[in-house]
């Protein structure tokens, strides 16, 4: 891309690596963090339209085609290493929390950009309802349930992990690693990628592309027809998945029930604070970025 310099490639390098942790961390949403990061929209439409500008979207993606997938590997290889030192993974969601806090105006200003009316509003407000309770119904399932062994797994079982990436990549809000672990699949997951076993990546990626490609389409109209609705409805998406993300007092993460003293409380407090500031770090950057290519 003509003019492009290094940071340009290496802010988008940085936009994959986050995505690609919303993707495998869980609780978090790897197409909430899309928006975030402010990529969500331009995927959507490059999918929706493939030919169109095929080489200059291609080269705009590579960087974040690479930093997520150096992400999902690198930290489907280190978590279970960093739970085990930390004992639990309760600071790491209260950063995640701050980051979505901080985007949270970024993201507000963005969805009122073509209008903004009483009914967008609502919403906002009633998708963040519906999902809130969609994400807990799915938390409240999860419970009891065991994580399968790995090894057993088929390639069709890898294609439709794959295709459920793809549609909460798609599906803002949505954390797929809650479905993965409502398969008991997660482990084997995480196992299988973090060692780079290709008869697990390969079909995952082959059916993240698929999702993409099936529903990019219908998103894209939505986009071109019912902006201001559209995007008020992700927001509400986005607000929802972070609500789930809290770890509150009680609640069963990976690592067990989360329990806090008063050294955890005040690391995540911290964690939390550190999150809001890089989110609207973020949200600005990303806002600075868009105003110079408009």
């Amino acid at each position: 891309m003509k003019g492009e310099s290094v940071f340009s490639w290496l802010v988008r390098l940085v936009k994959g690596g986050v995505v690609g942790m919303g993707f495998i961390i869980p609780g978090l949403s790897g197409g909430a963090f899309a928006v975030i990061v402010g990529i969500y929209e331009p995927m959507i439409r490059f999918f929706a339209n493939i030919r169109k500008d095929f080489v200059k979207n291609l080269l705009f993606f590579i960087p974040v085609g690479v930093g997520m997938l150096a992400s999902v590997v690198l930290v489907s290889r280190v978590l279970g290493q960093f739970f085990e030192s930390m004992g639990t993974e309760v600071p790491l969601l209260w950063f995640f929390v701050g980051c979505v806090l901080g985007t949270l105006p970024g993201l507000f200003q963005k969805a009122g950009e073509k209008g903004r009316q009483a009914k967008h509003v609502v919403i906002a407000v009633a998708s963040t309802v519906l999902m809130c309770a969609l994400l807990f119904f799915l938390y409240q399932l999860s419970q009891g349930m065991q994580e399968g062994e790995g090894g057993s797994e088929s390639i069709f079982t890898w294609l439709l992990v794959g295709g459920i990436f793809g549609l909460s990549a798609i599906i803002p809000g949505l954390s797929s690693t809650t479905l993965i672990v409502l398969m008991g699949l997660y482990k084997a997951m995480t196992d299988g990628i973090g060692s780079l076993d290709m008869q697990v990546l390969l079909p995952i990626v082959a059916g993240v592309g698929a999702g993409f490609l099936l529903l990019s389409k219908l998103f894209n109209r939505l986009f071109d027809r019912a902006y201001a609705g559209f995007y008020h409805f992700i927001l509400g998406l986005v607000i929802a998945s972070t609500v789930m993300i809290v770890p509150w007092s009680g609640k069963v993460l990976e690592s067990g029930e989360a329990s806090y003293t008063l050294t955890l409380a005040l690391v995540s407090a911290c964690a939390c604070a550190v999150g809001l500031v890089v989110g609207y770090g973020m949200g600005v950057l990303e806002r600075k970025q868009r105003g110079h290519t408009e």
